[in-house]
């Protein structure tokens, strides 16, 4: 269940079906806020793209792949039973 927390809108699988463990529920609760923090921040891509134009096609493979290595330690880190802190972002998973 910690992997599927970390697959985007698969989050919602765990949350929904595990209601009795803390532990997954945060980690997809976690996903869920990573996935909202990349879309905030492709879109702020999308624009800063469309106005420099060439600029988007170097950052955002490169935003792709940045956003791939941030999921796979989330899981990493999950599977072993710990939690991946990401300054900014983390906090806001225990507000819902």
């Amino acid at each position: 269940m910690v992997v599927l927390a970390y697959l985007w809108l698969l989050a919602i699988v765990p949350l929904l079906v595990e209601e009795q463990d803390p532990e997954v529920r945060w980690h997809a609760k976690h996903g869920l806020v990573l996935f909202g923090a990349e879309f905030v921040g492709f879109i702020a891509l999308a624009i800063v793209g469309g106005i420099v134009g060439w600029f988007a096609f170097l950052l955002v493979p490169l935003a792709q792949l940045g956003v791939l290595v941030l999921h796979v330690a989330c899981i990493a880190k999950g599977l072993q039973g710990g939690r991946l802190l990401i300054p900014g972002i983390s906090e806001y998973t225990d507000r819902f």
